[in-house]
């Protein structure tokens, strides 16, 4: 591989704005944005879900929303020592309905609205002796923007009524016997698992909409407008669902099975907390009634004499049933058991672990769930923050800070313009009610207006032009009336961007050939074994040179190399060519293909071999390590070549930040090649891969620019030549309305690189493939 072509932390698309340098904290790279363009939707009623319409506007009790208002998160800034976030508090899903009964005939007060939100979380998270309680509210925010609450809905057990406080008693409650939120309101919670106080949005437990949206093992129904956890086996760790008021991680439910090894598998997380049922060395409340309260209770109230008459819970049985109070568990580190042992989290409902964030280990909370889904107290958190919560809401910005990125209709404008048959197609990310203005230049600094008007198309939008030009900018000219409400004045009106055209013809002319594949993926561990592929083509066999390069790679600066890798070439089912460590003989050849050197003595892995016509696949084994590994492949056969590269593809993890799948390659010679380029997410279920991407986008680079990106293949202006090629090509088909991605391009010599990345940060399988088209 060519020094050139090494460095695959590629350069994106110029963002004009007050953007920052990328940094590392997770807790300012971890929201979501990618879906913050569109309104906030919801289901006024079950009919309305049923029937897949959503408004954009309604009103029901405190929830008013007169405009359309952007969803989720709208700002993310830093400073030294806070994260500020600003947001809607509105789900990025489709929210709603809300009922207050099973039946269905009884609406929810409220519908949700806006909130202005603007919280910061710290950046260095304090842990003190003392804890401290959580409070009614906010207790932290989900990376969409959405408000978490903790395990109580407020109210509890009033004993000289013999009822409990609810908003229909009129009571509040005696403060001892405490009401489960989710036991109490899931029937007001909406699919999302979440529901309003007043119009404030907000989720208590499992959060199912969130982790569909981070890829994190649920499966969305989009025929019921639900979602249920997927049945098979998780294969990777959930992801960072939120952040607490104390700076630390909220996971989804599925961790590391040894919390310092991150490669011993993955499971779901058992929370300390179980039901009083005389069972674990628990009081059997059925038995004694409600006269006692579990250890923790009694710490978190402050009650060190046994509870009087007066303070006593109501009996046992279908009213007041074993779960319908917060006290009604007990937590097993109280009873002898041990955590880690016994059980993984602790009495705050997290451990000090080691998480793909934070490979060195970091205290985080766990959501907690029955294998179903079923939300399992204590749900998310238990009575306490584990450390200092010292963030909370704030009503300013009261330091300099730096912005990270904004969301809604201020976000920043990437543009890429692209060569077609058709002329140019210019496509950039664009807000719902945007209303866009394109114009052209020949030196970058001098622009020409060249349309004007042109409406939003959704999240992303094409123009396509007969028109050529050195330069393309797309400006936002206008939006349509929206809720300003936490978007922090911030209108996004006359932001730009702007995209270089790449240089190059139309068609495969000359004698341009593909002369090396690459492709970086994480092995081994959670990412499991990345799958490869190639096809050489032609009368005769060709020569190659195919390494597996780990220890290698960290002369380029590349983090968590794969220590140790060993690397295959099979044919059908017949081994015919394996390497563990690389021979001092094959380093002519590494010269004379213009592959980078490879240290004396190393463990990285290359084979010389000569192949004829055929399809082939490589492996590369991880050695009982995890890491991040290069697969290469090089014609290394001097002057013309009796056969050629045809194909490539490979199926990997597609994770976020450093762990999105690059691959690259290089063409060589005069003149074109026609390449299809795709990532395939959805479509790979058919063929009964679990866990794929569900919505897998795919951008093309030459250097630093932009020559290509497609996130939905049919709806690109060119999906029937795409079809058309795959045709040609012999691959396999894609439906028309798969969310998998998909360019047709024409290019002349030089160094390329793809990044296959996930819309919205999600995570899955998936396959990129390489076609060269006749």
């Amino acid at each position: 591989m060519n020094l050139r072509f090494l460095p695959l932390c590629l350069l994106m698309p110029v963002f004009v704005g007050a953007q920052s340098a990328t940094p590392s904290d997770p807790r300012i790279t971890s929201w979501q944005l990618a879906s913050s363009g569109r309104y906030a939707r919801l289901y006024e009623s079950a009919a309305a879900k049923n029937a897949g319409t959503t408004v954009t506007t309604w009103s029901r009790g405190a929830g008013v929303q007169a405009s359309p208002v952007y969803a989720g998160v709208m700002q993310v800034s830093y400073s030294s020592a806070w994260v500020y976030l600003r947001s809607t508090g509105l789900g990025y899903h489709a929210m709603g309905p809300w009922y207050l009964n099973a039946e269905q005939t009884r609406n929810f007060n409220n519908f949700p609205a806006s909130q202005n939100v603007l919280y910061r979380i710290p950046r260095t998270p304090a842990v003190p002796a003392t804890k401290t309680l959580t409070p009614a509210g906010a207790i932290g925010y989900g990376v969409d923007g959405v408000a978490l609450f903790d395990n109580r809905d407020t109210f509890s057990y009033a004993n000289a009524s013999g009822q409990d406080g609810s908003p229909v008693s009129g009571l509040r409650g005696d403060g001892i016997w405490n009401r489960d939120a989710y036991v109490n309101e899931g029937v007001t919670f909406d699919p999302a698992f979440a529901h309003q106080a007043g119009s404030n949005y907000h989720y208590h437990a499992n959060t199912p909409a969130l982790r569909h949206l981070l890829g994190d093992h649920v499966a969305y129904d989009a025929a019921a407008k639900s979602y249920a956890e997927e049945t098979a086996a998780p294969t990777r760790h959930s992801p960072i669902i939120g952040w607490l008021a104390d700076g630390h991680p909220l996971y989804g439910p599925y961790g590391y099975a040894a919390p310092l090894d991150a490669t011993s598998g993955v499971r779901r997380m058992v929370p300390g907390y179980v039901k009083r049922d005389g069972t674990q060395g628990t009081t059997n409340l059925a038995v004694t009634g409600r006269t006692t309260l579990p250890a923790w209770a009694e710490r978190a109230q402050n009650r060190t004499v046994p509870l009087t008459a007066a303070q006593a819970g109501p009996v046992v049985g279908t009213a007041y049933p074993l779960g319908h109070y917060l006290e009604d568990y007990d937590y097993l580190g109280e009873l002898g058991k041990t955590p880690g042992a016994d059980f993984d989290l602790d009495l705050y409902n997290g451990r000090f672990c080691v998480t793909p964030e934070f490979p060195q280990g970091t205290y985080a909370y766990f959501l907690t769930i029955e294998a179903d889904g079923t939300p399992k107290f204590p749900y998310a958190l238990g009575r306490w923050y584990y450390g200092s919560p010292t963030g909370g809401s704030v009503a300013t910005v009261g330091e300099t800070v730096t912005e990270y990125v904004r969301g809604g209709q201020a976000q920043a404008l990437a543009v890429t313009a692209a060569a077609t048959d058709a002329g140019v197609t210019v496509r950039w990310n664009s807000v719902e009610g945007g209303t866009y203005a394109v114009a052209t230049s020949a030196d970058g600094t001098t622009f020409t207006a060249l349309a004007a008007g042109l409406a939003s198309a959704g999240l992303s939008t094409t123009h396509t032009t007969s028109v050529r030009a050195n330069y393309y900018r797309v400006t936002l000219v206008a939006l349509a009336v929206y809720d300003a409400r936490g978007t922090g004045g911030l209108s996004g009106l006359d932001g730009f961007g702007t995209a270089a055209l790449p240089a190059q013809t139309v068609g495969t002319t000359g004698t341009a050939r593909l002369v090396n594949l690459a492709t970086r993926a994480a092995v081994g561990g959670s990412a499991g074994t990345p799958v490869a592929g190639f096809a050489v083509s032609g009368p005769g066999a060709m020569r190659l040179l195919l390494r597996a390069v780990g220890p290698g790679l960290t002369a380029f600066g590349v983090g968590g190399a794969l220590a140790d890798p060993a690397l295959s070439v099979i044919a059908g089912n017949t081994t015919v060519a394996a390497n563990d460590n690389w021979s001092a003989a094959d380093a002519g050849t590494f010269t004379a293909t213009g592959a980078f050197a490879l240290a004396a003595g190393s463990r990285d892995a290359a084979l010389v071999t000569t192949l004829g016509a055929g399809t082939y696949s490589t492996v590369i084994a991880a050695n009982g390590g995890a890491g991040t590994a290069l697969l290469e492949i090089y014609d290394a056969d001097a002057g013309t070549p009796a056969g050629r590269l045809v194909n490539a593809s490979t199926r990997a993890f597609v994770g976020t930040g450093g762990d999105v799948l690059i691959p690259g390659f290089v063409v060589s010679g005069t003149g074109t090649v026609r390449l299809l380029i795709r990532a395939v997410g959805p479509t790979l279920a058919g063929f009964g891969v679990t866990g794929a991407l569900a919505d897998p986008q795919v951008a093309l680079y030459a250097g630093a620019t932009a020559v290509a990106t497609n996130d939905n293949w049919g709806t690109a202006a060119n999906a029937e030549a795409v079809a058309a090629a795959a045709t040609t090509a012999g691959a396999f088909a894609l439906a028309s309305g798969s969310r998998d991605a998909a360019l047709l391009v024409d290019l002349p010599a030089g160094a390329y690189t793809a990044n296959v990345s996930g819309a919205g940060g999600t995570t899955g399988t998936a396959l990129f493939e390489l076609y060269l088209v006749p």
